[in-house]
């Protein structure tokens, strides 16, 4: 009984191993080594989605048009949020003081906010933001998964240069060291 008992928590240790070290895997940013392929029907037939990305366009909060296209020339960081999202809310704060500390350093936080438009803009009402936020609605889940997000989990984060070309992309709450990796980029 007592070697049956140390086999059983020999297989539990090593399977706890094993999902430490893909947890550990898929929480770190990743490098984009080929551009993600375009969901059926997500933004567009042809070209990557990367490209496509610089053809959209949002209303803001307050109903004004956001254009990608006019982020282009700057290190773009998009992170795909919702008010219903521990993770995504806890780190808006700072994302905001990230944008505001390096602003002019050609570098751009955009927020995509996939979630209602009244509850948006009555969190950023009482939590106001510094970069812009653009309504993604429900199909911001099919672009960020357009993206790389397979799961089309939030929050989500991509990093994309100033010739437009997606860079980066992390699932899950971004990380100070992730924001101190991405601003030597620019």
């Amino acid at each position: 009984m007592n070697r049956r008992n140390m086999l059983y928590g020999g297989v539990a240790a090593v399977a706890g191993l094993a999902g430490a070290t893909v947890a550990w895997w898929k929480f770190q940013p990743h490098q984009v080594e080929v551009a993600a392929p375009a969901a059926a029907g997500a933004i567009g037939a042809g070209g990557s989605a990367s490209d496509a990305f610089w053809s959209l366009n949002f209303d803001t909060p307050d109903g004004k048009n956001l254009s990608m296209s006019s982020f282009r020339g700057k290190l773009l960081l998009v992170n795909f949020w919702a008010t219903w999202c521990p993770p995504c809310v806890e780190e808006l704060p700072l994302l905001d003081y990230f944008y505001q500390e390096n602003r002019d350093k050609n570098l751009q936080v955009l927020g995509l906010a996939v979630d209602q438009p009244t509850a948006v803009r009555n969190w950023l009402q009482a939590k106001p933001l510094h970069f812009p936020v653009g309504m993604a609605g429900l199909g911001g889940t099919e672009l960020s998964k357009s993206l790389g997000n397979i799961a089309g989990s939030l929050p989500f984060t991509a990093v994309f240069s100033a010739s437009g070309e997606l860079l980066h992309r992390k699932i899950g709450k971004v990380l100070p060291e992730d924001l101190a990796l991405w601003a030597k980029l620019t």
